[in-house]
């Protein structure tokens, strides 16, 4: 059985014509930052979409602009690039409002050399707006332009028809592969004895790690050394990252998704709408992420922003790895590493055990022991514990610390259980909850987290009472 991938649809052309406006609309969801300033997008980044009831990959790119050299925009172009080598069709973008432009010219010149299929659209038509640029279009050599306004959802459907006319052979051999084999969408049937469900950690869905950290710590640089490609800009200037790209990734037969995301600075300093979009992005990141690497400058000293970064993901209930970043460079390491310990551990006094690494990403150093505490940490963050051992476990910890009285009378735990996993989250049935102070509460999470070897995981408790049938 053949196993075609998913069409890839390359959405291209000059900075500021409405490429990261179609690429939300097709995605159905706000993805990609946009704003009126050319050259938001740096990087390229897919999504999954759904079109007339066929699934595509919808991919957003930099404008193209005429750079050749090492400088930001030349470093655009070549991800653009990058991106249309891996697309199966490029949709050509112009402004229809202002009309085909040289840089126009120029750049349809560029992809008619490419050998994949191009669509060309004509954006913010709304209304009668670009008639005039669309006989002018023809001598772009790309065929007849459609119109269409991205922001208002004017002829996109058109668009969409002339994307699945180029495609319909990939969707064909799909079908057909999957009619030849009888098994490609069988279903577990209940108390198949082959087949084991957890509830816990389903290997066959990647695990999602968002990279994270200050302007300039070395997260793009890390995602490119994991990957073993340049997939993403890096450069000495801060804040070239503007979207959480995520990318997919394989390692030791383990499916990934690597998400690299902007700095983040303090909030004082954040003063431009797409520097605040793209910190929203981040936080948006890390909540949907699974287990998150902090990226520290290891030649600079720990920062107050660097805490405030660990301990929202802590609060987010994320899996968490600090790497001190540029290590190689570093002067007099025991003595400056002791002190990045000592700092984190009276900060994160919620997680004292939050696993720190030291390594450099631009030239590849511990990297696999990197992966190997984000496996252990996602290994924590999936942990449950049968109510049987919670329950033999909590009698042993009441009678060797007893919670304080409440009114002059024992205030019993009488019951825990584990509602949930990542992170790992155990109700407590205790007689006044209210009544339990925050030093015992604090007392049974690191008990926990000693004796059911969970120390690398965020731990929420909650404290019940049950309810008194009599009260009323």
């Amino acid at each position: 059985m053949k196993h075609a991938r998913t069409p890839r649809i390359a959405l291209i052309g000059r900075p500021n014509v409405g490429k990261s406006t179609l690429f939300n609309r097709m995605a159905g969801k706000r993805l990609a930052i946009v704003n009126n300033t050319p050259g938001v997008t740096r990087d390229w980044r897919e999504a999954e979409a759904s079109i007339l009831g066929r699934d595509i990959k919808v991919i957003d790119t930099a404008g193209l602009e005429e750079s050749f050299d090492d400088s930001i925009q030349g470093r655009m172009r070549r991800q653009t690039e990058q991106a249309i080598d891996e697309c199966d069709v490029a949709v050509f973008m112009i402004d229809g409002r202002a009309g085909v432009t040289p840089i126009d010219e120029h750049f349809a010149q560029f992809v008619r050399r490419r050998n994949i299929p191009v669509i060309l659209v004509l954006n913010k038509c709304e209304g009668r707006a670009g008639q005039e640029s669309f006989g002018e279009s023809y001598k772009l050599g790309l065929g007849e332009a459609i119109l269409i306004s991205a922001e208002h959802n004017e002829g996109v459907t058109v668009l969409y028809d002339a994307i699945l006319e180029h495609c319909k052979d990939m969707f064909v051999e799909i079908e057909e592969d999957a009619a030849d084999d009888e098994n490609a969408y069988a279903t577990v049937e209940e108390g198949d004895e082959d087949f084991e469900l957890s509830a816990v950690d389903d290997p066959e869905k990647p695990i999602k790690i968002a990279i994270v950290g200050r302007p300039n710590a070395g997260k793009s640089t890390l995602v490119n050394t994991l990957l073993g490609m340049d997939r993403v800009m890096v450069g000495p200037e801060a804040g070239i990252t503007r979207d959480a790209i995520a990318v997919d990734w394989e390692y030791d037969g383990r499916a990934f998704t690597l998400v690299d995301t902007a700095g983040i600075r303090r909030k004082s300093k954040v003063t431009h709408d797409i520097e605040s979009a793209s910190v929203d992005d981040t936080y948006r990141a890390i909540r949907l992420a699974q287990v998150v690497v902090l990226v520290l400058d290891g030649t600079l000293s720990l920062d107050k922003q660097d805490l405030l970064i660990a301990s929202h993901v802590i609060d987010e209930g994320r899996a968490l790895v600090i790497a001190i970043n540029k290590w190689d460079i570093q002067d007099e390491k025991d003595a400056i590493l002791k002190t990045f310990r000592d700092r984190i551990e009276r900060s994160l006094a919620q997680l004292p055990d939050v696993p720190v690494i030291t390594m450099s990403a631009l030239k590849g150093k511990k990297v696999d022991q990197l992966m190997d505490r984000m496996m252990t940490v996602y290994k924590h963050w999936n942990t449950r514990v049968s109510t049987g051992k919670l329950n033999r476990w909590v009698a042993g910890v009441e009678s060797r610390h007893p919670a304080p009285m409440a009114q002059g009378r024992p205030n019993r735990l009488r019951y825990i259980a584990q509602i949930k996993t990542r992170p790992p989250t155990f109700a407590m049935w205790v007689s006044k909850p209210k009544d339990i102070p925050g030093s015992y509460k604090r007392y049974v999470i690191n008990t926990l987290r000693e004796d059911f070897d969970i120390g690398q995981s965020p731990i929420r408790l909650m404290l019940r009472t049950s309810k008194n049938p009599y009260a009323d």
